[in-house]
């Protein structure tokens, strides 16, 4: 018998809620990165790693949750809960058990594998609630998501500095109530059956024109992104220095990347309002055009005050994830209605094998002309996503996108 459709709300806050602790795991290491570099005598690579590492284990386990349809043929609860605990299982035994380069980074690919088990499928778990205003629910999904990356910047600020074991720590704790929170979710009303394992989904789902535009304006979209909010902390720094003012207090820069990673939860729920009311086509495209423009501005606000220096990257950090769950939302209408799980689970697995690319560029860039230009060759990402959903937005299919709207 099927839940009715006013809990609905209960099932977005108690999975928004999981997510966004759960969430706490991603940048969990890389928030205190440098203590452990000097803790562990890491090299610079290395120490790009404890990122880089959870972006390929997402990338693997999506990519094995995709070909296998994990998100369709499990519990999505179940999946959840499972990942997460793996996850802050995986940071624990990192904070308290490693003292090396090699196995910090293999448990922080066993994390990025175990988030992979969180994210796509509590979008599916909320599809299943939300048929009408899917785009607030998804754009609330990702807030949460967005907060909950940025919590262990927080962490560090008010109390984690010099205290890496501590933020990985409470990073897991988080973690951990947040796999607990997710056996609450009953399925909603428009999940679909668990659905046979069938190895031509994935066929199916890359040959629909309308997704694969879709899917091409997320992964404009990511190109920018999570290159953006590894590196803002570094490019904060160097940007006081260079305008002169004195050695900046590394709690304040903490404090500030915590601001501008976390403001996106704002903007990815404001847009999930404006997105079911305007157009996905619409509020994507120009989320992008504002993000794309802030990676060549932040080129011209290098080394100028703080006062122009920390609203210019509030805005940034509103609009680069403004339109984040709008591709999510888009796929979920436009794919195979049994397989959007592994629809979503696939868009997110190529979207964050390519945040490897951009991420690596940013300091190679930054090593060849400065941290003034090195956002800048970012912006090609969010040309092509822009022109990827203005297409999509000429389609017939675009009728099946915000209730019609496109």
């Amino acid at each position: 018998m099927t839940r009715p459709v006013g809990d609905r709300w209960r099932a977005l806050a108690l999975i928004a809620t999981a997510e966004l602790f759960v969430m706490a795991l991603w940048f969990s290491a890389s928030a205190v990165a440098p203590e452990l570099a000097e803790m562990w005598g890491l090299t610079s690579v290395e120490t790009a790693w404890l990122t880089n590492a959870v972006q390929l284990g997402f990338v693997v386990g999506a990519l094995l949750s995709a070909l296998l349809t994990l998100s369709d043929t499990i519990r999505p609860r179940h999946l959840v809960a499972a990942s997460a605990l793996v996850g802050a299982a995986a940071t624990a035994t990192l904070a308290v058990v490693v003292d090396g380069a090699l196995p910090a980074i293999v448990l922080r690919f066993v994390t990025g594998v175990a988030l992979a088990g969180v994210y796509p499928p509590g979008m599916k778990l909320l599809a299943g609630w939300f048929q009408r205003g899917r785009g607030l629910a998804i754009g609330t999904l990702v807030g949460a998501l967005t907060v909950g990356s940025a919590l262990p910047h927080l962490l560090r600020a008010v109390g984690g500095v010099g205290q890496p074991r501590t933020v990985l720590l409470g990073a897991a704790a988080l973690a951990t109530v947040g796999a607990l929170l997710a056996l609450f979710v009953e399925p909603g009303p428009y999940q679909s059956p668990a659905a046979p394992f069938d190895p031509l989904a994935v066929r199916r789902l890359l040959g629909n024109r309308s997704a694969l535009l879709a899917n091409v304006g997320y992964f404009g979209h990511m190109w920018e992104l999570y290159a953006v909010w590894t590196w803002v902390p570094v490019y904060l720094a160097t940007s006081v220095d260079a305008g002169g003012s004195p050695s900046v207090d590394p709690s304040l820069v903490s404090l500030v990347a915590f601001a501008t990673i976390a403001v996106g939860g704002a903007g990815a729920i404001l847009a999930g309002l404006a997105a079911d009311r305007l157009g996905r086509t619409t509020l994507t495209s120009a989320s992008m055009v504002v993000s794309g423009g802030c990676c060549v501005a932040a080129g011209f606000l290098f080394g100028t005050s703080l006062t122009l220096l920390v609203p210019f990257v509030l805005v940034w950090g509103f609009t680069i994830v403004a339109d984040s769950a709008q591709f999510s939302a888009a796929l979920s209408e436009l794919a195979e209605g049994s397989y959007v799980g592994t629809a979503l689970t696939l868009q997110t697995a190529v979207g964050f094998l390519l945040t490897i690319g951009s991420i690596q560029l940013v300091p190679v860039v930054a090593a060849a002309f400065g941290w003034r230009w090195a956002f800048a060759p970012l912006a090609v990402g969010p040309l092509v996503g822009t022109l990827a959903m203005l297409r999509l937005r000429t389609l017939p299919d675009a009728e099946k996108l915000a209730g019609g709207r496109g």
